[in-house]
């Protein structure tokens, strides 16, 4: 806000310096032209009309000065208008340029929300005797989604969830992030047995993926006091119980991601861990744990995930997860980060 005010009072600021200079130091070294500067400034945040206006400011102070030191008929006044009014020309053409791209820009950011909202919709807040958070910091500068990718659904076989990291970024990356969320959708109602659901995703990805691509994922479906995991290469997900004691809930086998499954014959199969009440689960990206700070060092999620107990909403406690994240990154984070909570009250 302070730098929009600072750029819409820039021109005239300028111009009166201008004025000011050219007074102390006399027609002879002509500070004139350089009233061109309040137009050009104005171009750069004002409208077409404001920067007219600006044009016309500085023509007003060209004149009187002119007048003062006996130089208003003179060829070297003269060119010193005719600029004045050139660069203002100009400079409304590159307003008129700029206002339309910001159109543009503005126009092409709704349709790319809604569609974010469409592939991301929002996570319900409780699904059954769970309370759900979320938090997911996209790597793309104005972008609110990226590789990761994450679905809580509550079908007729309990809820289930799925949280998945894509290989690479970009667009590409969202495209790959729509086809696994669209068969999850689809496969958590359909499918009776865990399993099963990787398998539908497994196979929807080999369809569309080319080369050694891959997404590595964990499908997930919550029982009476338990949870099944089927960890597709995805790091294992922080269990954190009501006493603080934080554990990885790692799958007895190592499985491959998805899209890869070519490469292994073994199907993967859903291992339980407990999960009763009180409990928290916390699955996470890797863009999490592979953030560092200025020396190098990786983000502590397992030491600092004893934050979650600190707060009765789960949101409020995860927001403090994430804010704890940026500041060990101390900037912009170099991958997207996702995070999942499930508390059981």
């Amino acid at each position: 806000m302070r730098s929009q005010q600072a750029l819409r009072w820039l021109p005239f600021a300028v111009m009166l310096a201008v004025a000011l200079t050219d007074l102390l130091a006399g027609p002879a070294l002509g500070f004139l032209p350089l009233l061109t500067l309040g137009p050009t400034f104005a171009s750069v945040s004002g409208s077409v009309r404001r920067t007219a206006m600006v044009g016309v400011a500085a023509l007003a102070i060209c004149v009187p000065l002119a007048y003062h030191f006996d130089l208003l008929l003179t060829w070297q006044n003269n060119l010193t208008i005719a600029t004045i009014v050139s660069v203002t020309a100009a400079s409304m053409v590159a307003s008129h340029l700029r206002l339309k791209r910001e159109r543009e820009l503005a126009n092409v950011r709704r349709v790319a929300e809604a569609a974010q909202r469409v592939l991301l919709r929002p996570v319900p807040r409780r699904a059954g005797d769970l309370r759900v958070a979320l938090s997911y910091t996209s790597a793309a500068a104005e972008a609110r989604i990226g590789g990761d990718l994450y679905e809580v659904v509550t079908t007729p076989h309990g809820v289930r969830l799925l949280v998945g990291d894509v290989q690479g970024k970009g667009l590409s990356a969202v495209e790959t992030a729509a086809w696994v969320l669209g068969a999850f959708r689809e496969a958590a109602y359909d499918e009776a047995d865990l399993a099963d659901i990787g398998e539908r995703l497994e196979v929807s990805l080999t369809r569309h993926l080319g080369g050694e691509q891959f997404v590595t994922a964990i499908v997930a479906e919550v029982h009476d006091d338990e949870i099944s995991l089927v960890n597709c290469g995805h790091p294992a997900p922080l269990l954190i119980s009501p006493d603080g004691r934080v554990s990885l809930a790692e799958p007895p086998e190592a499985a491959l991601p998805l899209g890869l499954g070519s490469l292994n014959t073994e199907r993967t199969k859903p291992h339980r861990v407990a999960f009763g009440e009180g409990d928290q689960i916390l699955f996470y990206t890797d863009g999490v744990i592979e953030a560092r700070d200025r020396d190098g060092t990786f983000y502590p999620l397992t030491e600092r995930a004893r934050v979650l107990l600190k707060e009765d909403d789960p949101q409020t406690a995860l927001d403090a997860v994430r804010g704890d994240l940026l500041a060990h990154a101390g900037g912009p984070l170099l991958d997207d980060a996702a995070m999942l909570l499930l508390r059981r009250n």
